[in-house]
Formats: C-alpha cells, structure tokens, sequence
C-alpha cells in the first residue's frame, strides 16, 4: 500500500471509499494490527510499566474541573515526577488518566483522533454521551492486557452543550461506564481524595472554590497514598488543573496553579488535616 501511494501520488482506496465515521473501526478493518488492543505482548504475566496514578474531577454551576497530579510510579520507585494525566480531548471535553502511562497517553491521542474524524465526516459533533460510549469502547478493547496488568482507567469530564452543564463519567477496566455526580476520583489515590472531596462539595461551588476543592483533595491523596505526587514547590511542580465551561476547555496556567497550591500549603501549616466540612 505504501509503495503504491509514492509511485502514484494518490491515497488508497480506503481513504477515498465512504464508510463508517469511527475512526478506530476503519483502523480495524483496513490496520487492525496498529490498535493498542491487537498488539502482541512480549512476554506473559504481569509486566511492570510506569504507572499515572490519581485523577479528580468535580463539577460547578456552568462547568466542571478535571485535574490531576504529577507523579508516576513503577512498584515502588518514582518513574516520574512531571508526566501530564489530563488532556483535552476536544473543545468541551477532557481525558484524565490513571493506569500504564504509556498506553494510557496512546489511548487518548487516539480518542483525540476518533472525535476529529467523526466531525469531519459527520460534519457536527458528538453529544457528550456518545463521547463517553466511544471512550467506553476503546477501554474495553485494552482488556487482554489489563488482565496483564497494564489497565487503562480514565476519568472523563466535559460540558454538555445540550444539556448546559458539566458531566463526569467514570470507568472500570471492562469499559463499564458510570455517571459520576457532583465529584468523582479514579487512580490509586482516589479513595482519600474522594473523601476530602465528599466533605468540602457543595452545589452552588464557583469556579475559583471548584479548582482549589481539586487541589485539596489532590493534597490530602497525596498525604496517604506513595503513588500520588502532590504540589512539589522545590522544583515548582503543580498539579494539572483544567476548566470546561461553555466557553470551552481551558488549561490552569502555571503560575494560577503555583498560586493554589501555594495558598493550600500556607493554610496547612496551620491545619495539616485541611479544612472541615461546614457545620450546619
């Protein structure tokens, strides 16, 4: 196919005949052998890859924030101390990834690339529930090897034009979709994250309240959990935090996060457990 396309200057048929608008199902029909699920492990049993760990995400009156820490880990070891877990994936949705790292970041470029085809072939876009379906899928197709050990388990988030606000969706290594309400946690850390989430979520959040909610719970994961990297000030590395409004999605800059975590820090100096629930 390849030396036929420079001999001739011309796309192969299959670009040019009309078919399904997923980009992942013409994959599987014409290069099923480059899907992240079709490829053939090296080796049997588990394998040790460097590994995301926690994703939070929480939603606001005109929007949601999906953000995530900096650290990845292979067992017990620092992989990395950097790696970015949340991308867009397109104007009004975005990906958080907890799990292989490297399969993860590719599971995601492709998402990235199936919603882009649908557009262009469908000429509209995707409701924000068949964004989460299409999702589901991919992750189902990665289950040989999650059951070696390399799972794939996002976090998606976006705003649903349709309906005027801001949606989480969670997921388990089968591809099995769940609606999150109000806040939702995935990655090794999440169970101290959903906590601290679970006390501090109120309904009428702002945005400001929403994004420092995010750093907090992120905070208190890392307190708890080795995996989770929380805002490291020496090398002025912060977490990730993004805003998904009806304006689109908008990534935190470095300095609005510095400032964040900057404040959280301050006050736990003070409070090292965070801040209580509000009595009523």
């Amino acid at each position: 196919m390849e030396a036929n396309t420079r001999s001739t200057g011309r796309l192969p048929a299959a670009f040019l005949t009309p078919g399904s608008s997923s980009f992942v199902d013409f994959l599987s029909v014409h290069q099923p052998e480059i899907l992240p699920g079709n490829r053939a492990l090296p080796v049997k049993g588990a394998i040790e890859a460097p590994h995301g760990t926690t994703i939070v995400s929480v939603t606001f009156p005109g929007g949601v924030v999906l953000a995530g820490d900096r650290r990845a880990t292979m067992g017990n070891m620092i992989a990395q101390r950097d790696i970015e877990k949340v991308f867009p994936a397109d104007e009004y949705s975005a990906v958080g990834i907890a799990g292989t790292a490297g399969l993860a970041v590719e599971m995601v470029k492709l998402f990235q690339l199936e919603l882009e085809h649908f557009e262009k072939v469908e000429g509209a876009q995707l409701s924000l529930e068949g964004k989460a379906n299409r999702l589901s899928t991919m992750i189902r197709s990665n289950l040989g090897m999650a059951m070696q050990g390399l799972a794939v388990v996002p976090l998606f988030a976006g705003y649903d034009v349709d309906r005027g606000k801001g949606r989480i969706f969670s997921y388990d290594v089968t591809g099995g979709r769940s609606e999150e309400h109000g806040y939702a946690a995935t990655g090794s850390g999440s169970i101290f994250a959903r906590g601290a989430m679970k006390k501090l979520f109120r309904d009428d959040l702002t945005e400001a309240e929403a994004t420092t909610l995010v750093v907090q719970a992120l905070y208190d994961a890392a307190d708890d959990d080795s995996a989770t990297g929380g805002p490291d000030v020496a090398r002025r590395i912060y977490p990730i935090v993004t805003v998904i409004t009806d304006d689109g999605f908008r990534r935190l800059t470095d300095e609005e996060g510095a400032q964040i975590a900057r404040a959280i820090l301050e006050r736990r100096l003070e409070q090292p457990d965070g801040p209580r629930a509000a009595l009523l």
